[in-house]
């Protein structure tokens, strides 16, 4: 597995921006799936954006036209832009990547590496 490490998270006002950003060591995000989760307090994990090996993305219903996942191969970097957020977009966020493409791109299973977790706060 990867070692994932996540930053840029912290807390904004409703309509607020963030960029999060998740660095990886070892093997690069070049040919590997990547995604964004996130998670509250006694709730299951969701997904957020994904982002396959062959180049498509998926995001939830809920991000869809706020937020963008992205990666620069270069420096090896997940990112994902959150604009326009709202309240309900608080939680700890995660990266998760896996070598290989994922047929369920947000089920938590289907990825082998994850990182620490980061939280997003968005206060009203």
């Amino acid at each position: 597995a990867e070692e994932l490490v996540e930053s840029g998270g912290g807390s904004v006002q409703t309509g607020g921006s963030l960029r999060l950003s998740c660095a990886a060591s070892g093997s690069t995000y070049d040919t590997f799936s990547v995604a964004w989760f996130r998670q509250d307090p006694g709730k299951e994990r969701e997904g957020v954006a994904a982002l396959d090996s062959d180049g498509t993305t998926t995001y939830a219903d809920s991000v869809k036209g706020r937020f963008t996942i992205s990666k620069d191969k270069a420096k090896n970097i997940l990112y994902l832009q959150m604009n326009s957020l709202r309240p309900e977009d608080t939680a700890t966020y995660y990266c998760a990547a896996d070598a290989y493409h994922v047929w369920r791109p947000f089920e938590p299973n289907e990825y082998r590496s994850w990182g620490q977790g980061i939280q997003v706060t968005v206060s009203s």
